[in-house]
């Protein structure tokens, strides 16, 4: 074993026992022997054992530490603490700029246990609430684990899409020098607003095909290098780029070829021919297909629905009529309630919002008790009078326990028109148990919207476990709505299940779950995922004009 490898470990022990607050003589005596390991000008290994507690630094103690791990290759002390500590806090140690003692504040004084966890509390703006955190360390952290998250190649469709916006814009300036005309195209994951993007793809169509090749080596914001049939490079950020270059004449084939899923595009040529073709609709007619938009291309039932002229008219962003699921200084939002509506009604021109801050057991991010609920229906009262014809629909996002039952009694849920349901707490139960606490909770007659459903954090936690088609078709039972949640690192419901809920006759919303104005602009990504799914407008709650989401209130209400 080399001395590297000996001092981190050490390294590794001395952090977990300040992170459980042992001694404080023995974890700097164990810190310091990492640094000691570490600077040796010889290796370890070569030293006969009963000589390595003469080291200076390093003792009897350590010596024995030392020799544990050259004849073991483990450390069972090491062990130990890592059984006591969550797998999330322990990879927390790995984040630069947090050590133990803030970690310590982030696992037990706000009950997070995974690096998911963290960056989404960032998000929402909760650690600065805690001892010894501000705003500037909350950015420092939710940095960190981007770039640390980065370092896998995989990245959310929402990180990677001003990058991408821009170089397309580069992109087509530079071709334009060499060919007017050219055309270019988005294409793979990215054209398909695929959740995760594991690499861009751009296709470039030009009749100077050898010009643009033989220069496109010069293209300054990238470098890159000449591949079989397309030019790639991967990004300080680890982020992969490949542009094809064809001739003009094949650009709307090869375009199609390069953004569908292999099935979906094997298909299709089968039915279509190999073309030419002028544009992609040509390719469906030719195929005897309903032309299909590129965020369905994933060979789901999407060419049955062609082939039978079925396809639904996907919904889009300026469909939507109001917001649902939101928070604000309430509970853990940063913006006020007034500011959210107003910024609703004036920047977004919306008809109306639903607030829906935290219920009393999510005590980690101020949630309403009683008396503050009636406080805050108060503020809706007056500001309604305030803003009318725009609305304010008084919301909560009631915490679902873990026997499935709601945190208010019957008496304050009647008191709001609409109820989101969610799950925060107890994530690890198996999916039968899981499974029946949700429908305990779809059940509760107050219950009006699903909160994401799974409580998935996409690229740093799996949702927990549940049985998707008994959950979908109790809602369906029970006229509850399911959330789409709109937070590019949630996007729950998975679109995957989108069709099989709208079959049932579930209606879907698209919510943002916004702690502070700018996170209104998720929706944007909650409507991809949704397009993805096959939502029309009529399927979606807040594509409902205040007139008719009204109506539904009162109607389940009633």
């Amino acid at each position: 074993m080399e001395n590297k490898t000996i001092a981190r470990t050490l390294r590794l022990l001395s952090q977990l026992m300040e992170l459980h607050d042992e001694n404080p003589f023995k974890i700097k005596s164990v810190a310091n022997a990492y640094f000691k390991v570490d600077k040796l000008p010889f290796a370890l290994k070569d030293k006969p054992l009963d000589d390595l507690d003469k080291i200076e630094g390093i003792g009897k103690g350590l010596a024995s530490k030392i020799i544990e791990l050259l004849q073991t290759g483990e450390l069972k002390e090491l062990n130990e603490i890592i059984q006591k500590t969550p797998e999330g806090v322990v990879e927390m140690l790995a984040i630069k700029g947090i050590g133990p003692k803030k970690i310590s504040i982030i696992w037990h004084n706000l009950g997070i246990e995974s690096i998911g966890e963290l960056y989404y509390a960032c998000n929402e703006n909760r650690l600065i609430e805690a001892k010894g955190f501000g705003l500037k360390t909350q950015e420092e952290i939710k940095n960190a684990i981007e770039f640390k998250l980065a370092a896998n190649g995989r990245f959310l469709y929402a990180q990677v899409e001003g990058f991408a916006k821009t170089l397309f814009t580069q992109l087509s300036d530079w071709t334009a020098k060499i060919d007017t005309d050219a055309l270019l195209g988005f294409a793979g994951q990215y054209r398909r607003a695929c959740e995760i993007i594991d690499e861009l793809e751009i296709v470039v169509g030009t009749a100077q095909i050898d010009a643009v090749k033989q220069n496109l080596p010069t293209f300054e914001p990238l470098s890159l290098i000449e591949a079989k049939n397309s030019f790639i490079c991967t990004t300080e950020a680890g982020f992969r780029i490949k542009i094809h270059v064809v001739k003009k004449a094949e650009f709307y084939w090869q375009w199609f070829k390069l953004t569908g899923n292999t099935e979906h595009v094997e298909k299709v040529l089968t039915l279509a021919g190999e073309g030419p073709f002028a544009n992609e609709e040509e390719i469906y007619s030719k195929a005897g297909l309903s032309f299909i938009e590129p965020e369905l291309r994933e060979d789901f039932d999407e060419l049955e629905l062609a082939k039978a002229n079925k396809l639904p008219t996907l919904i889009q962003y300026e469909d939507l009529k109001g917001s649902l699921h939101n928070h604000s200084t309430w509970s853990d939002g940063v913006h006020t309630l007034e500011q959210m509506a107003v910024y609703c009604k004036e920047n977004l021109n919306l008809q109306y919002l639903g607030i829906c801050d935290h219920s009393k057991t999510a005590v980690y991010a101020k949630g309403l008790n009683e008396q503050r609920v009636f406080g805050q229906h108060q503020e809706i009262d007056e500001l309604n009078k305030k803003l009318a014809p725009f609305k304010i629909f008084k919301g909560i996002e009631s915490d679902i326990l873990s026997d499935g039952s709601l945190d208010y009694s019957d008496d304050i849920l009647k008191t709001f028109d609409f109820v989101v349901a969610s799950v925060h707490s107890n994530l690890r139960m198996e999916e039968a148990k899981a499974t029946a606490r949700l429908l305990k909770a779809i059940e509760n007659p107050y219950t009006t919207i699903l909160g994401h459903p799974t409580g998935r954090l996409l690229l740093s936690r799996a949702g927990y476990p549940i049985d998707y088609k008994k959950i979908i078709d109790a809602c369906a039972a029970n006229k509850v709505v399911i959330e789409i949640n709109a937070n590019p690192l949630r996007l729950d419901l998975d679109w995957r299940w989108h069709r099989y809920a709208l079959e049932k006759g579930v209606l879907l919303s698209v919510n943002p779950d916004a702690h502070r104005t700018e996170g209104f602009h998720d929706m944007q990504y909650g409507i991809l995922v949704a397009r993805k799914g096959g939502l029309s407008a009529e399927k979606c709650l807040n594509a409902f004009s205040l007139e008719e989401i009204t109506a539904y209130f009162n109607a389940k209400k009633g």
